[in-house]
């Protein structure tokens, strides 16, 4: 698919119409069963609402099971990619097939200054003296520059992976960004994660069977021991938890 440099924009309805939008959907999407909507019925409920060009998928580029489930019904959609300037091999591999591979739309999302650039304002290696400063510089404020432009965003944040996470709903208004947060794998393991990209053979990067279960910068990124939490290899011996994105 095309891979591009720059998000579509399209014409947004107010702050008010989304986040009663998103509340009426997830009501509807908790009265479709007793268990938990699944992510094709929550994704459905997304391209029923939504246009495509409105639609956002954030991918780290750990897997592509996220933008494959909602290219299925969202097909061209944008993917983005938050380029940091700090990303494994690896990783930027898997952009690429993502990019050749599936029916979507890749958005490289850049931050205001290279690599280079930041390190003469702040100093090399900023992301060892002040990681919360360095994730907020190259991804959080980017992100949220390349959200502006869209209605909803579609995340591959999982209840598993962290206490922080264990009360991700399915679908959210997120005020921070001004859009519709949807959240279709929440009450998916990894185990659910891996087995959906190997049926349906989508991309997963090499790292992920080489003791990587959560992928970010290669600096800030260590191997997680078998059984060990796996975001334990994010900002190992830090007390940071997470990059900023998700609150």
């Amino acid at each position: 698919m095309t891979v591009a440099l720059a998000p579509r924009v399209a014409l947004k309805r107010t702050n008010d119409e989304l986040k009663a939008l998103a509340e009426r959907g997830a009501a509807e999407l908790r009265s479709l069963a007793a268990g938990e909507a699944s992510p094709a019925d929550v994704i459905a409920w997304v391209a029923r609402n939504f246009s495509m060009t409105a639609a956002a998928v954030a991918c780290s580029m750990a897997d592509a099971a996220l933008p494959h489930l909602v290219a299925e019904q969202l097909p061209g959609v944008d993917v983005l990619f938050l380029d940091t300037g700090y990303h494994f091999a690896e990783t930027r591999f898997t952009r690429d097939e993502v990019g050749r591979v599936l029916d979507v739309r890749i958005v490289d999302v850049l931050p205001e200054q290279t690599v280079t650039e930041q390190d003469a304002q702040f100093g090399a290696r900023l992301h060892d003296r002040d990681p919360a400063l360095c994730c907020e510089r190259r991804k959080v404020a980017p992100l949220k520059d390349a959200l502006s432009g869209y209605e909803v965003w579609f995340t591959g944040v999982r209840r598993e992976e962290a206490p922080t996470r264990v009360n991700t709903p399915l679908v959210q208004w997120d005020g921070r960004n001004g859009l519709v947060k949807v959240n279709p794998v929440a009450a998916w393991t990894f185990d659910d994660l891996l087995d959906y990209a190997g049926a349906h053979q989508v991309p997963v990067n090499l790292l992920v069977s080489n003791g990587y279960p959560s992928i970010g910068c290669e600096p800030c990124t260590q191997p997680v021991a078998a059984g060990a939490d796996p975001r334990s290899g994010r900002w190992a011996g830090l007390s940071k938890t997470e990059c900023g994105l998700h609150g």
